[in-house]
C-alpha cells in the first residue's frame, strides 16, 4: 500500500478544482494549472478533499498511485502558495541583476550571460549575490534554477559558482608544496 497515496489532498479556500474524467484543472490566486492523470488511477472529490486511488490491484496501478497523488498535491500547493528556489552567487566579481525581463549574470566569463525569464516564472535579486526564483509550477521553477546553476556550477576548491542556498559544497585540498 502506498504510504503517500492513501492520504487525501486538502483543497484550501480560494482554490477551484474541476475534474473531467482524466483531466484536472486547478485555479487559485497564483494562476491556473492542469494535468492529465494516467489510466491506472481514479481521482474523486469529497467536499474539500481529493482522493487518488488505484483503478485495479495491478502492479502498475499501485506504482502510479503515490506519484499521481504527489503531482496533484503540487498543483494545489502551487496555485495557492507557489514554490520558491533560492540561489547564491559565490565568487569575486560574480553578480546577478534583473533588468526588465532578462536576468543578467556576470560569472567570470569574458561576456555577461543574458537569461530570458520564462513566462509564469518570477525572478528577483534582493542582493547582487542572491537570486530568488518563484512560480506556481514546481517543475518549471526547479528547471529554471537548474539551468541558471548550470552556467557556472560550484567548483570544489574555492566554492566559486552558482549554488542552491543551503547547499553544501564538498571542498578539496589544493596542491601541497
Amino acid at each position: 500500500m502506498s504510504r503517500i497515496g492513501k492520504h487525501p489532498v486538502t483543497i484550501p479556500s480560494g482554490v477551484d478544482v474541476q475534474i473531467a474524467e482524466k483531466d484536472i484543472t486547478v485555479k487559485g490566486s497564483k494562476g491556473v494549472l492542469s494535468m492529465t492523470f494516467v489510466d491506472d488511477v481514479v481521482v474523486t472529490r469529497e467536499e474539500d478533499k481529493l482522493w487518488v486511488k488505484p483503478r485495479t490491484k495491478a502492479t502498475r496501478s499501485r506504482q502510479m498511485w503515490g506519484m499521481q497523488r504527489t503531482l496533484l498535491s503540487n498543483l494545489v500547493e502551487g496555485v495557492s502558495e507557489g514554490f520558491t528556489k533560492k540561489l547564491d552567487v559565490v565568487g569575486v566579481g560574480y553578480r546577478a541583476a534583473v533588468q526588465g525581463n532578462i536576468l543578467k549574470l556576470n560569472l567570470g566569463f569574458s561576456h555577461d550571460i543574458d537569461f530570458p525569464i520564462p513566462e509564469g516564472i518570477e525572478i528577483k535579486c534582493p542582493t547582487q549575490t542572491s537570486i530568488e526564483i518563484s512560480g506556481a509550477d514546481k517543475q518549471r521553477v526547479g528547471q529554471v534554477a537548474a539551468v541558471i546553476r548550470s552556467y557556472r556550477k560550484p567548483e570544489p576548491y574555492k566554492g566559486k559558482g552558482v549554488k542552491y542556498a543551503g547547499e553544501f559544497i564538498f571542498r578539496k585540498e589544493g596542491k601541497k608544496k
